[in-house]
C-alpha cells in the first residue's frame, strides 16, 4: 500500500473520529460558555468539578482504549473472537472503576477545600458533581463502545452518536442553565444535569448501533459472564494507559488547582485556555487513535512497511494542524478568549487580557504536544504501553509540574509561567517516546508480527 492509499484510509478513519472526540470534548465546552456566559464565578467551580470528572474519566477510559489495538490486531487476522470479548471485559473493568469513582465525585467539597481552594468554589463544584458524577458509568460506557467501532472502522457511527449527544447538551444549558422554555434557572445544576442527559441518550444510542451492526459479533451475548483471560488482557494493557493518561492530565489538573491559588479571575481565564487548547488536542487525539489502529493492523499483518508509511501520513497531517493552531492563536489571542465571556461581566477585562497571554503561552507547546500524542498512539498500537508510562510519569510530574511551580511561584511570573513549566513537561515525553518508536518499534516488526515485538519490548 503506497502513501496516498495510507492518506485516503486515514482519513476515512480519521475524520469521523476527529469530529467524534471534538464533538465529545463540546459537551464540556459548551458548559464552559454557557456558564462564562452566566458568571465567572460559577464558571470556575464548574472547573474545579469539571477537572476532577475530566481526571477520573480519562483515568477509567485506559480499560477503553486498550480495546482498539485488541480488535485492529484481531481484524487485520481475520479473528472475530476478541472483538467480542475485549469488549465485554472492558465494560466490566470500566463499570468497576465507576464504582471505585462515586464516592470521590460525590464528595468533591472536602476533597477541593484540602486542595486550598476557596470554599465558595468548592460549593459551586459540590453542586456540579453530585449530578454530573452519575455520569461516569455511561461515560465510561461510551468510550469502551467508541473503542470497539474505532477498531472495526466503523468510525462514522461514532461521529453521529457524539452529535446528538452534543446538540442535546446545548438545548438542555440553554433551557436549565438560563431558566428559558418555562424550566427554573439551576445554574451550575442545569449544566450538569444537561451533560448526564446528553452522555446517558450518547449511550443508549451506541448500544443500540453495535447490538444491530455488529450483530455478527454478539458483543452483549452473557456479558455477565467472566472471561478471565480477557479480562487479564484488557487490564494489562489498559492500567499503563490509564496512568499514562492520568500523568498527563493530571499535569494540567494540578496546574487549575495552582491556578485556584492566584484567585478565581486567574483560574476562569485558565480554564478557557485549556478549553481552546484542549480541542486542537482532541483533532491530535484522533489522529492518534488511528495511529493505534493502523499500527495494530500493521502488528497483526507482520508489515513493517505499512507501520512506517502509516505512522509517517499520520504524523505529518498532526504536524500541519499543529503549524495552523500556531499561526490561528498567535493572531487572535483576545477574539478566542472573548467567546467565552459575557462582555457585561465585571471581570470581563481582566479575564480577557489574562487569557490573552495564557494563550500566546500555549500555542508555544503545540508541536511538542502533538508529537508526544502521536507516539503514545503509535506505541499503543504495537501494544507498548508500559515503558511509555514511565516516560509519562517522569515527563509530567517530575519534570514538569515542578518547573511550572517553580516558574509560576518561584520566580513570581505568574500564570504565564505554569504554563510554561507544562510545555517542559510535553516537550520531554514528545523527544522519549517519539525516539522510543522510531529505534525500537519500527525495527521490531516483521513476519513474526506481535510475538517479535513482545520480545523486543521486554
Amino acid at each position: 500500500m503506497g502513501y496516498r492509499e495510507h492518506l485516503q484510509r486515514v482519513l476515512s478513519l480519521g475524520l469521523p473520529l476527529i469530529g467524534s472526540h471534538v464533538a465529545q470534548f463540546a459537551i464540556q465546552l459548551t458548559d464552559t460558555v454557557m456558564l462564562g456566559r452566566y458568571d465567572v464565578t460559577v464558571l470556575a467551580g464548574q472547573i474545579l468539578g469539571g477537572t476532577l470528572f475530566f481526571i477520573l474519566l480519562l483515568f477509567g477510559s485506559g480499560f477503553a482504549f486498550a480495546v482498539t489495538p485488541l480488535v485492529a490486531e484481531a481484524e487485520a487476522r481475520g479473528d472475530s473472537a476478541p472483538v467480542r470479548r475485549a469488549t465485554r471485559m472492558a465494560i466490566w473493568l470500566t463499570t468497576g472503576f465507576g464504582v471505585l469513582c462515586l464516592p470521590a465525585l460525590l464528595l468533591v467539597r472536602p476533597i477541593m477545600l484540602a486542595l486550598g481552594q476557596e470554599a465558595a468554589l468548592s460549593e459551586l463544584a459540590r453542586d456540579y458533581l453530585v449530578i454530573q458524577g452519575w455520569s461516569i458509568f455511561p461515560a465510561l460506557g461510551v468510550m469502551v463502545l467508541k473503542s470497539t467501532l474505532a477498531g472495526v472502522g466503523r468510525t462514522q457511527a461514532v461521529l453521529w452518536a457524539t452529535l446528538v449527544a452534543v446538540a442535546m447538551n446545548v438545548l438542555c444549558n440553554y433551557a436549565l442553565i438560563f431558566g428559558h422554555w418555562g424550566f427554573p434557572e439551576l445554574g451550575i445544576r442545569g449544566a450538569a444535569i444537561a451533560s448526564l442527559v446528553s452522555t446517558l441518550a450518547s449511550a443508549a444510542v451506541l448500544w443500540a448501533y453495535c447490538a444491530r451492526a455488529l450483530a455478527e459479533h454478539a458483543l452483549f451475548a452473557k456479558l455477565w459472564s467472566p472471561d478471565a483471560e480477557a479480562l487479564a488482557q484488557v487490564f494489562r494493557l489498559g492500567w499503563p494507559i490509564g496512568i499514562t493518561l492520568l500523568a498527563e492530565i493530571g499535569m494540567f489538573s494540578a496546574s487549575s488547582v495552582m491556578m485556584g491559588w492566584l484567585g478565581a479571575v486567574p483560574l476562569a481565564a485558565h480554564g478557557i485556555v485549556l478549553n481552546i487548547a484542549s480541542v486542537v488536542f482532541m483533532v491530535h487525539l484522533g489522529l492518534s487513535n488511528v495511529a493505534t489502529i493502523r499500527a495494530g493492523n500493521a502488528m497483526g499483518a507482520g508489515d513493517r512497511a505499512a507501520l512506517v508509511r502509516g505512522a509517517a501520513v499520520v504524523c505529518g497531517l498532526s504536524l500541519c494542524t499543529a503549524l495552523a493552531t500556531i499561526a490561528v492563536m498567535w493572531a487572535a489571542p483576545e477574539a478566542l478568549v472573548r467567546l467565552f465571556l459575557d462582555t457585561g461581566d465585571p471581570d470581563f477585562a481582566a479575564v480577557v487580557a489574562l487569557g490573552s497571554t495564557l494563550l500566546l503561552a500555549a500555542a508555544l507547546f503545540q508541536l511538542v504536544d502533538a508529537a508526544q500524542v502521536m507516539a503514545i498512539g503509535l506505541l499503543r498500537g504495537l501494544h507498548d504501553t508500559r515503558v511509555p508510562m514511565i516516560y509519562a510519569v517522569v515527563s509530567y510530574w517530575i519534570v514538569g509540574l515542578p518547573v511550572a511551580y517553580w516558574l509560576g511561584f518561584g520566580l513570581d511570573w505568574g500564570g504565564l509561567g505554569v504554563w510554561l513549566g507544562l510545555a517542559s513537561g510535553l516537550a520531554l515525553a514528545a523527544v522519549t517516546m517519539s525516539t522510543r518508536f522510531v529505534l525500537r518499534g519500527v525495527q521490531s516488526v516483521g513476519a513474526n508480527g506481535l510475538s517479535g515485538y513482545s520480545t523486543a519490548i521486554r
